[in-house]
């Protein structure tokens, strides 16, 4: 049979391959290390899992409201109005099956055939994809090392034509960790509010900053920025709870109900217990997100101390998130590699560790490193990269 054009357009994932041969090699009992995690390494707080037990216990196991449920949407307008001081109503918000699903919705809803979306790279591995399923064309601008990976105004000013239809910005960011100061949203938003360009604003990560910064949402700057922006989030992150899909859209009411409308034709509604979990994390608070972030935070700088040690290896030290995105291009040279993925797959291979290779970021010259393991795996796993690196020198 033949497969429709859109599943030919998509790029395999770069971390499939890497992912794949770490577990056969596990398979065959070697001690691989891993660092390749995009979730934390805690398990989701019990009273959430407790909420979730307890609403299947009192029958609440049928079909939901496809944007969610109504307590569920309350909950999430009164998280944003604590932390971002933004008023939502229940129109607003679109409850779906994990931020990734929400994301693709959002670009079903809103591209046309041939309409541009601009993705500042280095970026997730799914949006541009997600944009090209939709008819769409992602637009990438590059996110420079010596501005933390971060764009300007002023380059996506420059990258804006007639079919561009939105922006994504993801602070904090993976891969890089990377945040954006209130100044620089500011003078993004001008410019996306100038040319009517929407604003994708993911901020799964906006619980996990570090050394005192401060995650602020461009939709909480000023009215017009808030209807300019589509504010992605959700509990996946932010309260371990990556399996439990809950992942949710707050913009536009005419936005909003064209995302539920095909909500509707997708997934019916998200998990019914996971909503009444995610409830629990949004109206109750045992400490644990804090104790969390306090650990993560601990591994980032215990971490990064080590890394930047190692030869060949420079690395900008991120805000946020759980990942280290280091240039290794230097090291990659000095062992005689031609690029960095086949640097990656040879480190597999000999001192079994698995890294995440940059260019499925549109990052070549980097590797993703997870700190969202334990310590101890973290630092062998340094030990043996420098020893690969030391014994293969050029």
């Amino acid at each position: 049979m033949k497969l429709a054009k859109r599943v030919s357009t998509l790029t395999p994932s770069s971390t499939l391959a890497i992912t794949a041969k770490a577990k056969e090699l596990r398979e065959q009992g070697h001690d691989v290390i891993g660092l390749g995690a995009g979730e934390p390494d805690f398990n989701t707080p019990q009273y959430i899992i407790n909420a979730a037990v307890r609403s299947m216990e009192e029958g609440h196991t049928k079909y939901t409201p496809s944007a969610g449920l109504p307590a569920l949407k309350n909950a999430i307008i009164g998280k944003f109005k604590t932390d971002q001081q933004i008023e939502y109503s229940a129109e607003n918000i679109l409850v779906g099956s994990g931020a990734k699903h929400v994301l693709y919705t959002l670009f079903q809803a809103i591209l046309d055939e041939g309409d541009e979306v601009i993705i500042p790279t280095p970026y997730w591995v799914s949006y541009p994809e997600q944009v090209k399923l939709a008819g769409g064309n992602p637009i990438y601008i590059e996110g420079h090392e010596d501005n933390a990976f971060k764009v300007t105004a002023d380059q996506i000013k420059k990258a804006i034509t007639s079919k561009t239809k939105a922006f994504i910005l993801n602070s904090p960011s993976n891969p890089t960790g990377s945040m954006y100061s209130e100044e620089e949203l500011k003078t993004i938003g001008e410019v996306c509010l100038k040319h009517n360009i929407l604003i994708v604003s993911d901020e799964i990560y906006e619980k996990l900053v570090y050394d005192g910064a401060k995650h602020t949402s461009i939709a909480q700057l000023s009215s017009e920025l808030q209807k300019q922006t589509i504010v992605i989030n959700g509990v996946s992150k932010s309260h371990s709870m990556t399996g439990w899909r809950i992942g949710y859209a707050a913009g536009d009411s005419t936005i909003i109900k064209a995302m539920t409308n095909l909500a509707s034709h997708s997934t019916s509604n998200p998990t019914t217990n996971a909503q009444y979990g995610t409830i629990a994390a949004y109206t109750k608070d045992d400490g644990s997100v804090e104790t969390m972030r306090a650990a993560f935070e601990e591994r980032l700088n215990g971490v990064y101390e080590k890394l930047t040690k190692i030869p060949g290896v420079s690395c900008v030290k991120p805000k946020g998130a759980f990942y280290l995105f280091p240039n290794v291009s230097e090291a990659a040279k000095m062992n005689g590699f031609s690029s960095v993925d086949d640097w990656v797959a040879a480190i597999l291979e000999e001192e079994k560790v698995a890294l995440v290779p940059g260019s499925g970021f549109g990052a070549p010259n980097n590797v993703r490193l997870s700190y969202a393991t334990a310590f101890e795996a973290i630092e062998e796993a340094l030990n043996r990269l420098e020893r690969f690196i030391n014994n293969h020198m050029k």
